[in-house]
């Protein structure tokens, strides 16, 4: 399975980092490193850029924010940083973080340098060659979801990460930012979600309970074992994590997690390996977190429509920058469709609610 380990490629145009500069940094602060740096780009995510550098024989990950305009509140790559630094001890899925550089002179921003978990990535479709039967990947969902229960089951407290974030009023807070950050990067070609912002504000459940939410929690976020891909041996991408309810969590999962009935809209926006036969349905995903966890949705409509709401946010604040010309990635360019995608499902997710 080693063949089928996720690998960088070259920097994508106007995205290169200057590799002189990097080595040098990580020289001054990594003892014993020596030797040519080279920095490759690893070709997922769409908002904060992951670089593979390579010092000598040693291999490492540089996560930096996007070049361009962003969201005050986002791509806060030093909190990220001090995230896994806190979770590592109770979390084995986190990498462990090598350095951090809060010097913007050196790139422009703050990043930082972990260490790589090698394995393999399900982006929209695994590896070519790599076998995955109906069984495996019923494995690999169930996998998925234990270590996010996993996850959702740590005691912050004892974990030293009370001041992760305010958990109480988490609803409310997700609603209102969401709602705010997708009215600050509108574009002139944008849909107004003005009732979808007002029907979520109205109908707000009691949270549950309080837990560390990753807040992008899906397949291309995970490392599979390469010599047994039914383990998850890493967990990336922890800018979003949170203190927050759970529920509001599996609601995003949900809203990311196409199934092979889909509309055509859909399947062409997926990003994760969810259409092979043997992967769960939205339904079994829900039924499966709740019977493990002894949660209810009874407000499923509310956390469905709050993760299409808070993608659409997410897709809008980066075509704001594609739209503006600060970035060239020329996945960007369809954003829009998508965008409007998500919000006509939104609104007849509404239209058919009895909340």
């Amino acid at each position: 399975m080693s063949d089928f380990a996720d690998q960088a490629r070259a920097p994508r145009e106007g995205e290169q980092l200057d590799a002189g500069v990097v080595g040098a940094w990580l020289k001054g602060r990594v003892p014993g490193l020596t030797g040519e740096c080279l920095i490759r780009q690893f070709p997922g995510g769409s908002s904060n850029l992951t670089y593979h550098v390579q010092v000598g024989g040693r291999d490492m990950v540089l996560r930096r924010p996007p070049f361009g305009r962003i969201a005050r509140t986002a791509n806060d790559m030093l909190r990220e940083a001090r995230i896994l630094q806190r979770l590592r001890p109770v979390f084995p899925y986190v990498p462990t973080v090598i350095a951090i550089g809060d010097d913007e002179s050196v790139m422009g921003a703050g990043f930082y340098v972990m260490e790589r978990i090698e394995g393999i990535i399900p982006r929209r479709d695994f590896p070519a060659g790599m076998a995955v039967t109906p069984a495996l990947a019923r494995q690999l969902c169930e996998r998925l979801l234990d270590v996010l229960i996993e996850l959702h089951s740590i005691d912050y407290r004892a974990a030293g990460l009370g001041d992760l974030g305010r958990p109480e009023g988490y609803v409310r807070r997700q609603v209102e930012g969401w709602s705010r950050r997708y009215t600050d990067a509108m574009t002139p070609d944008a849909p107004d979600c003005s009732d979808i912002m007002q029907w979520l504000a109205d109908r707000q459940p009691a949270e549950v309970r309080h837990c560390v939410v990753h807040n992008d929690y899906r397949f291309d976020n995970v490392v599979l074992d390469p010599a047994d891909p039914r383990r998850i041996i890493g967990v990336l991408d922890w800018e979003m994590a949170a203190l927050g309810d759970p529920l509001m969590e599996l609601g995003t999962v949900l809203c990311m997690w196409t199934q092979a009935d889909d509309p055509p809209e859909a399947q062409l926006s997926r990003q994760q390996p969810t259409t092979l036969p043997g992967m769960m349905t939205r339904a079994e995903v829900m039924e499966y977190y709740c019977r493990k966890t002894g949660l209810s949705m009874d407000h499923y409509d509310f956390y469905r429509v709050y993760g299409l709401f808070r993608m659409a946010g997410i897709i809008q604040q980066i075509y704001y920058r594609y739209f503006h010309g600060q970035t060239r990635d020329p996945r960007f360019a369809s954003l829009v469709t998508f965008l409007k995608f998500l919000v006509d499902t939104s609104r007849n997710q509404i239209r058919n609610s009895s909340l």
